[in-house]
């Protein structure tokens, strides 16, 4: 492993093995966020989708996806020779959304990884920078037809912003008069822990938006069987007077302009080494006053036996909701939890909402049913909040749908139509 300094470079050729090379980041003291930009031969983001970060998580080609390796905060995936010719260099970045400078930084690090094996790392700190609020961090570049990476640290007062528009891509700026929307959203709020909460007002009038959104992302992973990463979205809705309904696709997806306003977009059959797996449910932002009341919403992946055991934890399981450009990111490591390496746990619970008429609060879980157990997440009110128990009735699809009954038959909750 080779220690790199600001401006050292290293040739890629012959220290890779295999076609996929491995970007992890960490860093203590600040939250940050981290981009990849896909810049053209002029240094300039010509195309959009090259910008890799939590709301476009991967590029068109698939040379670009965030995933971060074990035992790091965040980080990317390469597989460099997917990208086209016209990509002639990636710079990753680190971008604060606060007050806060880069001097207020304790220490980070960058590196580079071949599977498990480390083959170089950038350190960086607070004491490396001043009133930054954007740092670029590393650059890999094409040379003589190799690709190659660069240790840079070079700091932008403006932040993600300034980035953006010195690479040439498009920011929104104040106007007099109403201007476009951005093309990329960079409001977003991560929540990692159980317990963390996150209220997102609820907008009113004709320009308010539509939907709340909620997707569940998941990754292949990695034993060599495609045939065992496939899980579902489950959603459990709690009304105002204790009952329950359930959503899941294909056998009851539901409805966003009807009970139980709340509508799964699609079954998706399983993530490839390729292709992340998500599947999307959007709720009606209505919901409350539809209901009478507030409403809660327990999301949670379930990995059905039939499609092999499997440790849920190692596809990493993780949840975006967004309303207009606020995303709020349930991103719970499942893989330091004690069912990590359980194959015999079936259902995570990846995130909670509670729906008022004005607001939407989410948090983020950590709670799996027990080893062995097909029961699914039920939630009850406990005053405002949400209580939630692994009690709640089996619930099969398909031509496993004949047992529930036998399953069922101690248990005396039960779902509503």
């Amino acid at each position: 492993m080779e220690n790199l300094i600001k401006g050292q470079r290293l040739a890629l050729s012959g220290l890779v093995t295999g076609n996929v090379l491995q970007l992890g980041i960490s860093n203590a003291g600040l939250a940050l966020d981290f981009a990849c930009f896909g810049l053209d031969a002029g240094g300039k983001l010509t195309d959009d989708r090259y910008m890799t970060f939590f709301n476009q998580p991967r590029t068109p080609c698939g040379g670009v996806e965030t995933q971060a390796p074990a035992g790091d905060a965040a980080g990317f995936s390469y597989q460099l020779d997917r990208l086209p010719a016209s990509i002639e260099r990636l710079v990753v970045t680190a971008a604060i959304d606060g007050d806060a400078t880069m001097a207020q930084l304790g220490s980070g690090y960058l590196r580079l990884l071949d599977g498990a094996r480390e083959l170089a790392r950038f350190a960086y700190a607070g004491a490396d920078f001043a009133q930054e609020k954007a740092v670029m961090l590393g650059e890999f570049y094409r040379k003589d037809g190799a690709w190659r990476f660069m240790a840079v640290g070079q700091g932008f007062n403006g932040g993600l912003d300034a980035l953006v528009a010195h690479f040439g891509g498009e920011v929104a700026q104040p106007a007099a008069a109403p201007a476009p929307a951005p093309k990329i959203s960079l409001s977003k709020i991560s929540l990692t822990k159980a317990g963390q909460t996150h209220k997102v007002s609820l907008e009113k009038g004709a320009g308010a938006p539509k939907k709340l959104t909620v997707k569940a992302t998941w990754v292949d992973n990695g034993d060599g069987d495609d045939d065992n990463d496939d899980l579902d979205l489950r959603v459990g809705i709690l009304l105002p007077n204790g009952q329950m309904r359930f959503i899941q696709a294909p056998d009851t997806p539901g409805n966003f302009d009807a009970m139980p306003f709340v509508r799964h977009m699609g079954d998706v059959a399983g993530a490839s080494g390729k292709e992340p797996a998500t599947e999307t449910v959007e709720v009606n932002p209505a919901l409350a006053l539809h209901y009478g009341g507030s409403v809660g919403l327990v999301f949670s992946v379930y990995s059905a036996l039939a499609n092999g055991a499997v440790s849920v934890a190692s596809m990493r399981p993780k949840m975006v909701m967004q309303y207009g450009e606020q995303i709020v990111e349930c991103a719970f490591d499942f893989r330091l939890s004690k069912a990590a390496d359980d194959d015999t746990v079936y259902t995570y619970v990846i995130g909670m909402a509670r729906i008022t008429p004005d607001s939407i609060i989410l948090e983020p879980s950590g709670k799996t049913s027990d080893p062995g157990s097909e029961a699914t997440p039920w939630l009850s009110w406990q005053g405002d909040s949400l209580q939630l128990a692994f009690n709640g009735p089996v619930v099969f699809k398909g031509e496993d749908k004949d047992d529930e009954d036998d399953f069922n038959a101690d248990n005396p909750r039960r779902y509503i139509p």
